[in-house]
């Protein structure tokens, strides 16, 4: 963590026993949740958007999906996870935090599953964050459940900083996911359908604005 990251994260209040205890099991197991600069950036940006309804792709142990439930209490959010043990501890956590009749967790694959299966079939809010060489086909997918004047919001784009190497300086396991997510910026970035901005926050969030 850089300095100025180091900055921002002493001025963010300290979260409840509950949360501070996901993250803290998250971080002993590797598993991936977002960092806390970001999400407390996403939960800012939601509670500008106020959305009613919010699709996640990639629960992990659920934590995301938990705090924007607790930050929007008139939301209700769905949320996908293809890991079988990942589904298992996010609906634990769901049930600890009483948030299992807001929070929907469809197991699945997010390329596969057949979504009219969803509590909605339109989200005000859609947010991106997990296998970072597929985030063009999870927004082919779900964008068209997002309507005009939504949001869809993505983590990761800075891929902590491979996205802003040369392609020969890439480790070679990474390189094709970062192709993909370098080829899925410069996409979404000039799409005419949405107005998105790109930024620098936590590993990069990028948001965008359905016309």
């Amino acid at each position: 963590m850089n300095s100025s990251q180091s900055y921002i994260t002493s001025h963010i209040k300290s979260r409840s026993e509950f949360l501070s205890n996901m993250e803290k099991f998250a971080m002993e197991q590797h598993i991936p949740i977002m960092g806390i600069v970001g999400i407390e950036a996403l939960l800012q940006f939601l509670r500008l958007q106020q959305p009613k309804s919010i699709l996640e792709i990639g629960s992990a142990i659920g934590y995301s999906a938990i705090r924007m439930a607790f930050t929007l209490p008139e939301s209700m959010v769905t949320t996908i996870e293809r890991d079988d043990a990942r589904v298992l501890l996010a609906a634990n956590y769901l049930e600890q935090a009483e948030m299992s009749d807001r929070i929907q967790i469809v197991h699945g694959d997010a390329l596969e599953i057949d979504f009219t299966t969803f509590t909605h079939q339109h989200y005000d809010a859609l947010f991106i964050d997990a296998a970072k060489g597929q985030y063009q086909r999870f927004f082919d997918k779900y964008s068209p459940l997002v309507p005009s004047g939504g949001v869809i919001y993505c983590d990761n784009m800075l891929m902590h900083g491979f996205t802003e190497m040369d392609a020969q300086d890439v480790p070679r396991r990474k390189r094709t996911m970062v192709r993909n997510l370098q080829q899925f910026t410069k996409w979404l970035m000039s799409h005419d359908e949405y107005e998105t901005t790109f930024l620098p926050i936590g590993d990069g969030i990028t948001i965008s604005i359905k016309r």
